[in-house]
């Protein structure tokens, strides 16, 4: 077992990953730039490095930065979080050549699951169910038109390199197609260096559904069930809860076994989840996360696990301390995503927490790196926390989110428990009957910008 580890991260997700590593007697370093010399993770390890300055590729993305400060500090591991460097294959390798554990899935299996076209063709082989579209990339408008044609409208064009809702654009018929696929070549080649497109058939009342599977990089693998994320604003996840309120226990069975098989197959290790459209019954494959999620938290909450412990102990050749048979579901649990952002128009609201108090009580978790006095820099993502709740059933769940929203207090800025609240009195989310672009629906009638 590692002595030590580094930690390539900051805000919540960098204590989550100390607090698990104290619990295991692990030492902890944290790396910060000069933004977040007084932050809470800063704090609360028991060694910090400075890295640089406060724009990220200065720091928190500065390779040379990090593996320094494990060469430093005698780190003997670094966990990446999620975010910044947690998915680039290069920094993996570097730190591999470096003598260092990475915790988490392999510089091959991040670069596969990176390139979407890349990652579906593996899914496909491995037998995972893909959305119809596209065989790899699309060369020019002409071969979009016809495979347009081909799987009928409506479609959407992706950027082979993209995420966080970048590169993504939808053409409802044929008139649409050419404004859509030279869009999402410009956005992919402005925020990725990549114009390669691919096209999928776009599915029109889905929701999105995803399988937390975990490897332990041996042959070994199982899932934890889904997570349903379909309340999202412009591809970004707001809301999420496990286990979905519309899929069966036998569908979670039947598409759980497909995605623990396809990572055993190519002896994935770590945490990764597989993300699907599901609609009319039928799942499919979008993309594969390889790392933690930001909403792990409710999938610990229903199996009572501790998944970055099992990162830590998998990374270090450990085993795994749970199989599939040891898995059963208990209860329900939510998540929202505060963000430091002003109502309606989502606009990044930095500044300095003059009161915080969070909310406690039964079954109500909130991960945050907030303090009164503490300024929120303006360098960084605006989310600032995530209040989990778990109750017996979503209905006790969500009267308990309710609940805790009304004890979160966080003056000085604007945040987003507002949406929350309006929220809680929309039937649809009562009943669990909305779809990925429920949101945004709601959103232009309730709340334009």
């Amino acid at each position: 077992m590692f002595d030590k580890i580094l930690i390539a991260n900051r805000g919540e997700i960098a204590l989550r990953v100390i607090r698990a590593a104290r619990e295991m007697g692990i030492a902890t370093v944290a790396v910060h730039s000069t933004a977040d010399s007084d932050a809470m993770h800063v704090r609360m390890a028991d060694e910090s490095v400075c890295i640089g300055p406060a724009p990220s590729p200065q720091s928190y993305l500065s390779v040379p930065a990090i593996i320094s400060a494990c060469e430093i500090t005698g780190a003997q591991a670094i966990h990446p979080g999620y975010g910044f460097l947690s998915e680039n294959a290069d920094f993996v390798q570097i730190v591999e050549d470096h003598g260092i554990t990475f915790i988490g899935p392999t510089a091959e299996h991040i670069r596969i699951m990176g390139d979407k076209i890349t990652a579906k063709d593996t899914m496909k082989e491995l037998g995972v169910p893909c959305v119809p579209g596209s065989d790899g990339g699309v060369p020019d408008l002409a071969a979009a038109r016809k495979i347009g044609d081909e799987i009928g409208y409506p479609v959407i064009i992706k950027a082979t390199a993209g995420g966080g809702g970048r590169g993504m654009k939808v053409a409802q018929n044929a008139g649409e197609m050419e404004s859509a696929f030279m869009t999402a070549r410009a956005e992919g080649k402005a925020a990725f260096g990549n114009d390669e497109v691919y096209i999928e058939k776009y599915l029109t009342t889905p929701r999105h559904i995803e399988i937390q599977v975990f490897g332990d990089g041996k042959g070994g693998a199982v899932h934890l069930g889904e997570r349903d994320c379909s309340l999202q604003r412009r591809h970004q996840k707001v809301f999420e809860e496990a286990p979905g309120p519309c899929i069966s226990p036998e569908e979670r069975a039947q598409i759980g076994k497909v995605c623990a098989d396809a990572v055993a197959k190519i002896n994935y290790i770590g945490a990764g989840t597989i993300e699907f459209l599901y609609e009319n019954g039928e799942f499919y494959f979008i993309e594969m996360n390889t790392r933690l999620q930001v909403e792990h938290p409710v999938t610990e909450g229903i199996f009572g696990v501790d998944l970055v412990r099992e990162q830590i102990l998998v990374a270090a050749s450990e085993p795994m301390s749970f199989g599939q048979d040891d898995l059963r579901i208990n209860g329900h649990a939510i998540e929202v995503r505060i963000n430091a952002e002003r109502l309606p128009n989502f606009a990044p609201c930095p500044g300095k927490i003059s009161a915080y108090h969070a909310p406690g009580g039964l079954g109500v978790r909130m991960d945050s790196a907030l303090y009164n006095g503490y300024s929120i820099p303006p360098y960084y993502d605006s989310l600032i926390g995530k209040l989990i709740v778990q109750g017996r059933d979503r209905s006790e769940a969500l009267a308990r989110l309710n609940r805790a929203l009304g004890e979160l207090i966080v003056d000085g800025i604007d945040t987003t428990v507002p949406l929350f609240h309006a929220l809680l009195q929309e039937p649809d989310i009562h009943s669990g009957d909305y779809n990925i672009h429920w949101l945004e629906r709601w959103l232009a009638e309730n709340m334009a910008e």
